[in-house]
């Protein structure tokens, strides 16, 4: 029987597992850079990210990884597993990209520090009593990806999950807006626009009296609640009255209930457009509810000590409690599971995140750099917590909990933090209906 007390078995187990992984980023530094500057190269929309999933499938197929796709009923979503241990690691890869800015939002990165997380923890996985999935996690910036894989099971037995997210600071426990995608259309009659106007209805003049008071709602708005949106649909031709228009807006508030209150009131300026016109309108939930982020208090702070450690400088933890980075379907896992989704920060100049110029520099050294500190950072985090008894006793108990009360579908369906509406979850509402 061994003399060595636990903590100094413990600690020589977490060095020596670190060691390998990084030996592991190291030794594929070469294809995780290729991979993020491919995805890169070809941009694809959300659920339609077929290349680039394909690319993350390939290359952990190589490595010995078992690739299921597609998954929850999404075509590019994946999950590719290593490991028999009984705790569940779950590292999550987005690769969506935005209309007309490309990779704006560096989803190349997270894919390929995701994927490097994963290679560099099946070394030692065996070792540590752990499972490796990664989870490929499609339509991230509209369509809401994770809310649907979380409840159609794909987290179902993850005990732990994490992503990294490039920005231009470093901050290990962001916070992020709960937010909810609405679409409104008009319609209204078509009329000669000058030998007969008083025959049309107009659906613009609907739309725009909608505008003018969501415009005159936002003095009243509380704390962190926000509006905006655009125009998708504004008639054919100036000399016919239009008689269909349509606007998509995004609602985010703090948390759940402001966000519910807000909906209350916008769905009250979209009607009034229809009530002045007499146009008829409805309202359609064209993606899931994201909820805020909620990270590990436990795991942040391990996140933080590895990114740390390899010379980088996140924001302390009070200014990091101000620093709101949007929102994310990452929020509701992180209501489900233990998860965190730091931000690791590249050089872009004064760039922010949806501008042109991040999504240029997302395909920099400093990129690439932010794939491998990303990628062993999240490493080093799985395996604090694989070793630390009392944390791996923590996340297995939370999981164990979970299994035997509500299923991922039940919590989504019940006020968990999530939605069950959403792209092939019945989202369609009438103007009247709020879910």
């Amino acid at each position: 029987m061994s003399t060595v007390p636990a903590p100094h078995r413990d600690h020589d187990r977490a060095a020596a597992a670190r060691a390998r992984c990084r030996a592991s980023v190291q030794r594929h530094e070469r294809e995780l850079v290729e991979l993020s500057r491919s995805i890169h190269a070809e941009p694809e929309l959300s659920f339609a990210e077929h290349r680039s999933a394909a690319k993350v499938a390939d290359l952990l197929a190589r490595h010995g990884f078992v690739v299921s796709t597609p998954v929850a009923g999404l075509d590019t979503a994946l999950v590719a597993e290593s490991g028999s241990g009984e705790l569940a690691v779950a590292v999550c890869a987005e690769y969506d990209a935005l209309p007309e800015v490309g990779h704006a939002c560096g989803h190349n990165v997270i894919a390929a520090a995701a994927v490097g997380a994963a290679l560099a923890l099946a070394d030692v996985a065996d070792d540590l009593g752990i499972s490796v999935r990664l989870i490929g996690t499609p339509a991230e910036e509209t369509g809401g990806g994770k809310v649907l894989m979380l409840e159609r099971g794909a987290f179902d037995d993850v005990a732990m999950a994490m992503m990294v997210h490039p920005g231009p600071a470093e901050v290990c426990r962001p916070t992020s807006l709960a937010i909810n995608d609405l679409e409104v259309r008009y319609t209204g009659r078509e009329a000669h626009a000058a030998s007969a106007p008083q025959l049309g209805l107009n659906a613009a003049d609907a739309l725009t009296v909608a505008q003018v008071a969501i415009g005159l709602l936002r003095q009243h708005l509380e704390p962190h609640q926000m509006v905006h949106g655009i125009v998708t649909a504004g008639g054919a031709a100036p000399n016919i009255v239009p008689a269909r228009t349509a606007a998509v807006y995004n609602l985010r508030a703090a948390e759940a209930r402001s966000l519910q209150r807000l909906e209350n009131r916008i769905r009250a300026c979209f009607e009034a457009g229809a009530t002045a016109t007499g146009c008829t309108h409805e309202v359609v939930q064209i993606s899931p509810i994201y909820a805020e982020l909620d990270p590990d208090g436990w795991l942040s702070e391990a996140y933080r000590r590895a990114i740390t450690e390899l010379g980088r400088e996140p924001l302390d933890r009070g200014a990091e409690q101000g620093h709101v980075i949007g929102s994310t379907d990452m929020g509701n896992v992180t209501r489900f599971l233990p998860a965190i989704h730091p931000m690791i920060a590249i050089d872009c100049g004064d760039a922010v995140n949806h501008q042109a110029e991040f999504a240029a520099a997302c395909a920099t050294p400093t990129a690439d750099r932010a794939v491998l500190d990303g990628a062993l950072a999240m490493a080093w985090t799985a395996v604090a917590a694989a070793v630390d008894g009392a944390q791996r006793n923590r996340l297995l108990a939370a999981l164990r909990e979970r299994s035997a009360g509500s299923s991922s579908e039940e919590f989504c369906t019940s006020g968990g933090g999530v939605t069950s509406r959403g792209p092939g979850a019945g989202a369609e509402q009438d103007a009247e209906g709020v879910a």
